[in-house]
């Protein structure tokens, strides 16, 4: 059997695989992430579209007045910096995104520590401190843990302290607008300076403030640390897609949603019974010596794509590519009812597949592509093996025998050699009178290389386009 495997550079190649496949594992969870921070994104943006329509109406509620428009008008600054962040949102460090962060934390500062412009009276400016509207820095630091890495929700907790400090710093500085009036409150209130830091319009109560700096600084962390507990789950969760979708590769999907239900099932090294089909194109040297290395990649990957598919329509495992050929199995990782005929039928449907293919290569000019088939059935060792690289492998005299059989369909000048325990399974398996088994055609004992016995087996012919007769 000729493969192009004998031509690579292992020593070469096991390395750069290595580094490729952790390369897609971090690209895999790097796309992961930009999905599930866009989503994060457009949630969290209507989750502030909803917060903002309920404290506009909560203002009005709480202080009918017509002032009131002042904070209402400028929640829509709120929108439309929230709509921004959607705009301009990825995964990874963006200054434009924290600039947005960090305009949101500040002008919320200057709403809720800043003089209302509409209001007929002059309050003191620590009258703002005493509305308790520090609250409202909470409906921002939530909305960020939708959407923002867990380092980002400490940096608007810091930010936050950061800005109230200064703000609470600038309210303290401001003069006392009316100071015959604090001279009356402290009067009437006597030694109790507590209550006077309660009770005066120009009190900064700095032991209030400390308090919402060090509670939102505990929120920010604790919803930090919950923020990477689920970037470390989404990642995994990737992981774990990705494992699947590796899976799909060389199972069908019956079988991978039954590996996705075990535990670790292709570690337990066993024994059974399976079916092993091996398909090679003859020849495959001579063509691609003939051809620039882009029309040899190009064809095999037409053929291994058309082979592919019917191993995974007949319920097959594909163990490995070879160069130019391929190796399935029936029966692994789970051994089924119908794992002789399922092969069969497989290589019979390869046939045809091959077929159809070649009159679209005759059609532009390409000349015919030989596939040759070989089938065997009987026990194999399979499971793990390797260290560091795993490799689900299937090992055995059955391999070996199957792999003898193809390459006697150069000797015998037919498409398919199978062997008679495949062909005896398979009619134990299905009636004998199945389609499958007409053009099949026995044969006596063959001396085979490798096995101590010969072996009876049956062949199917080619047809005359080159590739096989079908029934």
């Amino acid at each position: 059997m000729t493969t192009l495997v004998e031509r690579i550079d292992f020593s070469a190649v096991l390395p750069r695989a290595r580094s490729r496949r952790d390369t897609e594992t971090v690209e895999f969870a790097q796309a992961a992430l930009a999905a599930a921070k866009q989503e994060g994104l457009q949630l969290a943006v209507r989750a502030r579209y909803v917060a903002l329509a309920v404290i506009a109406c909560l203002l009005m509620y709480i202080n009918p007045a017509w002032d009131q428009l002042y904070y209402v008008a400028l929640l829509g600054l709120f929108a439309l910096i929230g709509w921004a962040q959607v705009r301009v949102g990825r995964v990874g460090v963006s200054r434009l995104e924290l600039a947005l962060l960090f305009c949101d934390l500040a002008l919320l500062t200057f709403v809720l520590l800043g003089p209302n412009p509409l209001g007929s009276g002059h309050w003191p400016a620590a009258m703002q401190l005493h509305f308790g509207n520090f609250i409202y820095f909470f409906v921002l630091l939530s909305g960020a843990t939708l959407a923002y890495s867990w380092r980002t929700v400490i940096a608007v907790g810091t930010w936050t302290a950061a800005l109230w400090i200064i703000g609470v710093a600038w309210v303290w500085w401001q003069p006392d607008p009316d100071p015959a009036r604090t001279a009356r409150i402290a009067a009437a209130i006597g030694s109790d300076h507590r209550m006077f830091q309660l009770i005066s319009p120009s009190s900064i109560v700095f032991a209030t403030r400390v308090q919402e700096i060090v509670v939102f600084m505990i929120v920010a962390v604790t919803l930090a640390l919950a923020v990477r507990r689920s970037n470390d789950l989404l990642i995994r969760h990737a992981a774990v897609e990705r494992e699947r979708g590796n899976l799909a590769r060389y199972f069908s999907p019956s079988v991978v949603e039954e590996l996705s239900g075990h535990d670790e099932p292709l570690k337990q090294v066993r024994t059974q019974n399976v079916a092993v089909l091996f398909v090679d194109i003859v020849g495959f040297t001579a063509f691609a010596d003939a051809r620039t290395p882009e029309e040899v990649v190009r064809t095999l990957r037409e053929f291994h794509a058309l082979m592919e598919q019917e191993v995974f329509r007949h319920s097959g495992t594909l163990d490995k590519y070879l160069g130019d050929g391929l190796m399935a199995t029936f029966g692994t990782p789970f051994v089924g009812k119908f794992d002789a005929i399922n092969a069969l039928r497989c290589a019979q449907a390869m046939m045809a597949a091959a077929d159809r293919w070649n009159e679209q290569r005759k059609a532009v000019g390409e000349p015919p592509i030989r596939v040759s088939f070989g089938l065997h059935y009987g026990p194999v060792v399979l499971g793990d093996i390797g260290v560091t690289c795993l490799e689900f492998a299937v090992i055995g005299s059955t391999v070996n025998a199957a792999s003898r059989l193809e390459a006697l369909t150069r000797t015998l000048g037919c498409a398919l050699v199978a062997s008679d325990d495949l062909v005896r399974r398979a009619r134990i398996e299905l009636d004998e009178a199945d389609a499958a088994f007409r053009p099949l055609i026995e044969h006596a004992p063959q001396t085979v290389r490798g096995l101590e016995q010969p072996i009876a087996i049956w062949t199917q012919a080619r047809a005359a386009s080159g590739t096989a007769v079908v029934a």
